[in-house]
């Protein structure tokens, strides 16, 4: 009785201060994606690739020493179409779902409406699952490769390092690097949009000094004649 109350508290405490960090920083993974692409603008596009650097390297570090209970599922066309669609509600919901949670909790109408929506959507989801498999998953999600099924397996660094022996840490450093090139670029890019605009600002500062300074100059011809 006494693990499970400290069980409930301790996650009571962690999830207050996870909220209270999204609520306060307005982190969203959908606005990391949608703002980059729509608006170019990488705020939380930087904050969600380094969260996806140390995580990818301390989750594998894990792996490397056996501990850490890695997520099994098959990629195939149904998780690709799902996620697509999700995509797709979460842009017109302005939030993914931890930022809907938020947004609710502050009073947003919309994002209770769409918080309601995920619910039934799952529910029904669930009733779906259980009558009619898409495709079945006894038959087709083998962890193996299954092109009549539209499925591409299951892998990851655990299984890399199963099958070829070299530590899953070294999956992460590369995936890491990768994120970092990423990031990086990201930083490139808002450096020459910074310089940009601060010659654009520079430009229009002088344009209006040129103007300011030619009727100044008329009227000294003026008092001159």
């Amino acid at each position: 009785m006494d693990s499970a109350i400290g069980e409930c508290l301790a996650a009571f405490v962690f999830g207050s201060v996870v909220g209270l960090l999204v609520q306060r920083s307005r982190f969203c993974n959908t606005a990391a994606l949608r703002d980059a692409i729509l608006f170019k603008t990488y705020r939380n596009t930087k904050a969600l690739l380094v969260a996806m650097m140390i995580l990818t390297l301390g989750f594998t570090t894990f792996l490397t020493f056996g501990e850490g209970n890695p997520m099994h599922f098959d990629v195939g066309l149904n998780q690709i179409m799902g996620l697509f669609l999700f995509g797709i509600g979460m842009v017109l919901a302005g939030a993914c779902t931890v930022s809907t949670w938020v947004k609710t909790g502050e009073g947003n109408v919309g994002a209770l409406w769409a918080l309601l929506f995920t619910f039934i959507g799952m529910f029904l989801f669930s009733l779906l699952w259980s009558v009619n498999y898409w495709p079945p998953a006894s038959l087709s999600m083998t962890g193996e490769p299954n092109l009549a099924a539209l499925q591409l397996g299951y892998s990851n660094a655990a299984t890399l390092q199963e099958k070829f022996g070299i530590p899953a840490v070294v999956f992460g450093a590369v995936q890491t690097l990768v994120l970092f090139a990423i990031y990086r670029a990201i930083r490139r890019k808002e450096t020459i949009q910074h310089q940009h605009h601060e010659e654009a600002a520079a430009r229009r500062e002088a344009a209006k000094a040129a103007k300011a300074a030619k009727p100044a100059n008329t009227d000294a011809r003026t008092e001159q004649a």
